[in-house]
């Protein structure tokens, strides 16, 4: 008998004030509300992925064995991030109601419906637009990702699979759109905007830590002041003399990060973090936390990313940054691997310190995100001697 789950993913408290968001839906899914029978689409962590690790079924259960169920469940659940579950949460849900609305099993599914499904994402008949083949792609990690939970296996090679892919690669794929670089004169220019309360601290704070740190959203809220602070941590700061050495918890494991002292206090990364966490009086937990509505005192929650992503935005607005360009468009430019970009970009000096720094396995990865430092560095041209 399968196992009902709740699927709560629709809304959160996102802003720094406590104020309610609503999640965005694909835009290719359908409206549809969800029967309440349906089960598998439901579990945000992986459906019976984690939830169905258990005893087998000749073996009798005793406490000590008990406990290791739950352990085993709880290291299930850290096989991947907690957006990368939500992520692929969502693409099974999509991929349920999908084989449901055309009257087709989706477990197990079949290749050929596999790749009919693929082929709906790039060219959909119900109206509504097209996936990019990027979200296309992730959306087969989903499914591959859930049926492997479920002890299945998704063979993307399958030429039903495969060359429906590579079709819609052929005919759909873009070059990628990347985000604005921000600058040392921009990033100066941004934190300019801030007011000098409390939340202007910590908003500065974020800002010049995650561009002299070239850290994803991610990693700048998922911080604590020390190691094993709380449950949810991403890594935990020591400030020494030289400046604040930051433990990582990344895709590929621990990282180290290093980030120096400026040459200024109005600018310096270090000195900027720790003014926020003297007024703050924070000295134990998330290092980024909410604020009350009047900037004045900071709150025990955790800022979500999304912060940051809006923070980045809208001191760009008021920066005035690419202002020769309609809201929209600058509003697009920007994001919050703009920071890193940033940094990749600015940094000049050798390419492995600057792919240490961010955490690239390679260098191809580091060089996409240095935009304008390399770029017409090397004249092949002239070298060619025209």
């Amino acid at each position: 008998m399968k196992q009902k789950h709740e699927y709560n993913n629709i809304n959160g408290l996102d802003s720094s004030d406590g104020t309610r968001t609503t999640t965005e839906k694909s835009s290719s899914e359908p409206v549809n509300a969800s029967s309440p029978n349906e089960d598998d689409e439901r579990d945000p962590h992986g459906g019976r992925g984690s939830e169905s690790l258990s005893l087998p079924d000749l073996v009798a259960g005793s406490g000590t064995l008990d406990r290791l169920v739950e352990t085993a469940r709880d290291y299930a659940k850290q096989a991947a991030s907690e957006n990368t579950l939500k992520a692929y949460a969502k693409d099974w849900a999509h991929f349920t109601r999908w084989c449901r609305m055309k009257g087709a099993e989706s477990m197990p599914p079949s290749p050929e419906m596999i790749g009919l499904y693929l082929a709906d994402l790039a060219a959909p008949t119900n109206g509504v637009p097209a996936l990019s083949v990027s979200t296309i792609e992730r959306r087969l990690s989903g499914l591959a990702w859930h049926l492997t939970q479920r002890g299945f296996t998704l063979d993307r090679k399958n030429r039903h699979i495969a060359t429906v892919l590579a079709g819609i690669k052929r005919k759909h794929a873009r070059p990628p759109v990347q985000k604005e670089a921000i600058l040392p004169e921009d990033i100066l220019a941004m934190v300019a905007t801030l007011p000098f309360d409390l939340r202007g601290l910590r908003d500065r704070a974020i800002l010049l830590l995650g561009y002299a740190g070239g850290l994803r959203r991610s990693e700048i809220v998922s911080l604590d002041v020390g190691k094993d602070d709380t449950p949810d941590s991403g890594g935990w700061i020591e400030t020494l003399e030289e400046g604040a050495l930051l433990t990582l918890h990344a895709k590929t494991g621990w990282r180290e990060v290093e980030i120096g002292r400026g040459s200024s206090a109005q600018t310096c990364p270090v000195h900027t973090l720790e003014q926020w966490l003297h007024f703050a009086k924070i000295n134990f937990g998330p290092v980024f936390v909410r604020t009350t509505r009047d900037g004045k005192n900071a709150l025990k929650a955790r800022l979500s990313d999304k912060h940051v992503a809006r923070l980045i935005k809208q001191t760009v607005l008021d920066a005035g940054l690419r202002s020769e360009l309609p809201e929209k468009e600058r509003l697009a430019l920007f994001s919050g691997h703009s920071l890193r970009a940033g940094l990749a970009s600015s940094a000049d000096v050798d390419e492995r310190f600057v792919q240490k720094h961010l955490g690239h396995a390679s260098a191809e990865m580091t060089r996409r995100y240095q935009r304008r430092r390399d770029r017409f560095r090397v004249n092949l041209t002239k070298a060619a001697g025209l």
